[in-house]
């Protein structure tokens, strides 16, 4: 039950281009910025978009320009779910539940809807209405009711972007299991890091309507093609010529690593890895550069100082250090790095 797509959407100056191949049983998280072209994609794959391209699910093609093939939405077989839940106000959640299966005429179908509220745990929610429900209620109901109608290909949009975030670990694991009991094609469309490296088993980034990087979290993290990318998984990312045992950047500055290798190559340097002094250190590094503090933010027990020069970069250090330092906005710092600590990669 695999999906097959190649989807192209223009939309004034925007231009979405993407294949995409997803096997039966795998979660794929579709990441990127705002203005991606991420929910345009599901939107096209769902039918509630007129594509160029060619969408084939579990061996039917669903729309093919070249011959001018198109499968209305409502025969399909894809189960969408908004961010904003959109259950129908007028109805508890038993009926909620049951819609999809009416619409497909089956005579079981409020059985059939009171069994998958008793297997979420919902089952004496059955006669609540929408209002009365909270936030992760709401959005597991939503689940259900596409769920129950048995769809090949299940597509998710931000699940779970509308929940207060005390709730959104505990709805997190619930949608991870109820996945995991899902035998056809699941993509989610998300912006968030950690919502995507635990639901999902492959990760693909859009960016300006393209793919810019694909494969599981641990390979798209250990190695970021972009700066939304390295954004993601928290480090520093540069890109230059590799010259043998330095990084040329366009801005002139040079970045030392050993096996930098020749042409076109990133680096990544990790927070950790990034040392701040408030006059040149003496030593080792062969990295080393004089700095403006751009901003400083507290995350968790480390702070991240981001630090504006010939080499910008985001150094990771305590607190305490902070205070050592008296480092603030506009102060001058010196920045090193061991070239034993940058990572080099082919771009």
């Amino acid at each position: 039950m695999s999906l097959n797509a190649h989807i192209k959407v223009r939309h004034n100056d925007f231009t979405l281009d993407v294949q995409l191949a997803v096997d039966a049983g795998e979660t794929v998280a579709i990441l990127g910025p705002n203005g991606a072209g991420k929910t345009t994609l599901l939107r096209a794959l769902s039918g509630l978009i007129k594509i160029d391209g060619r969408v084939e699910l579990a061996g039917q093609v669903l729309e093919d320009s070249a011959t001018r093939l198109r499968v209305p939405t409502e025969e399909r077989h894809v189960g969408l779910v908004f961010q904003d839940h959109v259950l129908f106000p007028h109805l508890n959640v038993l009926d909620n539940v049951a819609f999809g299966l009416q619409a497909q005429r089956r005579p079981d179908a409020k059985q059939l809807a009171r069994g998958w509220l008793e297997r979420a745990g919902l089952a004496e929610k059955a006669g609540s209405m929408p209002r009365e429900l909270s936030g992760g209620q709401a959005q597991r109901v939503a689940l259900l009711r596409t769920l129950a109608t048995e769809p090949r290909l299940l597509l998710l949009d931000e699940p779970l972007s509308a929940l207060d975030v005390t709730i959104r670990a505990e709805v997190r694991r619930e949608l991870s299991r109820q996945l995991a009991s899902f035998g056809g094609v699941r993509l989610i469309v998300t912006h968030d890091p950690l919502e995507a490296i635990t639901l999902a088993d492959r990760l693909v980034v859009l960016e300006n309507g393209r793919v810019v990087q694909s494969g599981t979290p641990e390979e798209v993290t250990a190695r970021p093609r972009s700066r939304f990318v390295a954004d993601l998984a928290g480090v520093n990312l540069v890109r230059g010529k590799g010259r043998g045992d330095h990084v040329e950047l366009t801005s002139g500055a040079s970045v030392a690593a050993p096996d930098a290798g020749e042409g076109d190559v990133f680096a990544v340097i990790h927070p950790r890895a990034v040392a701040l002094y408030l006059s040149r250190p003496e030593g080792t590094p062969r990295n080393i550069w004089q700095g403006e503090v751009e901003d400083i933010d507290l995350h968790g027990e480390r702070v991240r100082v981001r630090v504006k020069g010939p080499v910008p970069l985001v150094a990771e250090v305590t607190p305490a250090a902070v205070r050592e330092l008296g480092l603030q906005a506009g102060g001058a710092v010196w920045v090193a790095v061991k070239a034993t600590e940058v990572s080099v990669y082919p771009a």
